[in-house]
């Protein structure tokens, strides 16, 4: 037996056998994607301050490790929790995707499939620290393209690189391009104008 429920002002159907994936990707998408996107900009936020401890204050890069590394150094130069987020991030694009449709679902593909490439950098990394066996011989564990530039220059890179097409594809998301219809979640704010015209008309 189907239900609706009023979320925002958006009636929305709910299917008694409704999964969480479903859930995640219908009723509950715009809340997801800003408990997605909370983490995401926390993660930011570290990277700026490092960028800054380097570039601003002059700080070596090995000294460098953000805010939360001013009070536990040794948690940021861990790579369990690189590699945490990683994964959460995979994890989160996977999860959400079914939720955006048209050019926003293309963009939020793009993103994920970088992170992909992001993900297995990190996993050379944590296996690397892991199994103490660095590749080529290295001092402290390499991923691929660290051979060809600093670390911290290119993790600003892989995050720019993803976070870029997530927030192009959140925009066509909550602004579907002409002649598009809107995802069936609670996001677009063109649903919002069309059903306050309709309720005045």
């Amino acid at each position: 037996m189907a239900t609706s429920a009023n979320v925002h002002g958006h009636i929305l159907p709910i299917s008694s056998h409704e999964t969480l994936s479903e859930k995640l990707n219908g009723r509950w998408h715009e809340k997801a994607l800003w408990g997605f996107m909370a983490i995401v900009l926390a993660h930011w936020g570290e990277h700026f301050a490092q960028a800054y401890q380097i570039w601003v204050l002059g700080w070596p890069p090995s000294k460098a490790n953000g805010i939360l590394g001013l009070w536990y150094p040794w948690l940021i130069k861990s790579e369990a929790l690189h590699y945490g987020y990683a994964v959460v991030m995979l994890i989160g694009l996977w999860v959400l995707r079914k939720g955006f449709a048209g050019r926003s679902h293309t963009w939020w593909m793009v993103a994920f499939w970088i992170q992909v490439w992001h993900h297995f950098e990190h996993f050379l990394l944590i296996s690397q620290a892991t199994l103490h066996h660095n590749l080529m011989g290295k001092p402290v564990p390499f991923s691929v393209l660290q051979f060809f530039f600093p670390r911290v220059q290119l993790h600003l890179f892989y995050n720019a690189v993803v976070f870029i097409p997530m927030v192009i594809a959140m925009y066509y998301h909550m602004f579907p391009p002409k002649g598009e219809a809107p995802a069936a979640c609670t996001c677009s704010r063109y649903k919002d104008e069309k059903e306050e015209a309709e309720s005045h008309a």
